[in-house]
Order: structure tokens, then sequence, then C-alpha cells
């Protein structure tokens, strides 16, 4: 534990925590509105569209490296 030898040593570090507390307040407002931006139905739409695009983009590089082709079945009706 720290000893103080004197009041404005006290009042010092007093003034950092306040400090300190006040910058932790605003990084959580800042997460909380970070989120929220992340959770907007437009953000999550975007988002996997990008899933989409990237699965179908690697699907397409695999199969020129591997000389796969599509198979496709005609039915007789």
């Amino acid at each position: 534990m720290k000893e103080y030898s004197s009041f404005k040593e006290i009042d010092r570090d007093l003034k950092i925590l306040k400090l300190q507390t006040k910058i932790d307040q605003e990084e959580i407002k800042l997460n909380i509105e970070r989120t929220k931006s992340a959770m907007s139905p437009l953000s999550l739409m975007g988002s996997m569209a990008g899933s989409i695009l990237q699965k179908a983009f690697i699907l397409k590089a695999v199969t020129k490296l591997t000389g796969l082709k599509k198979v496709t079945a005609k039915v007789k009706g």
C-alpha cells in the first residue's frame, strides 16, 4: 500500500484516478456505439453478402486450381 507524505500527493493521485475513470467511461460509450453499429440490420446484411461473395470466390479459385468441373444432371421427364 502506498504511503503518502502530504495532502498534495493524495490530491494528485485522486485527480489521476478521476481522470482514468472518465477515460474508462468514454471508452465504454464508444464500445457501445460500435456494437450498435455492428449489429444494425444494414451492417449485418453487408457482412452476410461479403461472406457469401468470399466463399464463392474461394470455391471458384479452388475449382480452377484443382481442375474440377461442375457436374450437372439432366432429368428426363
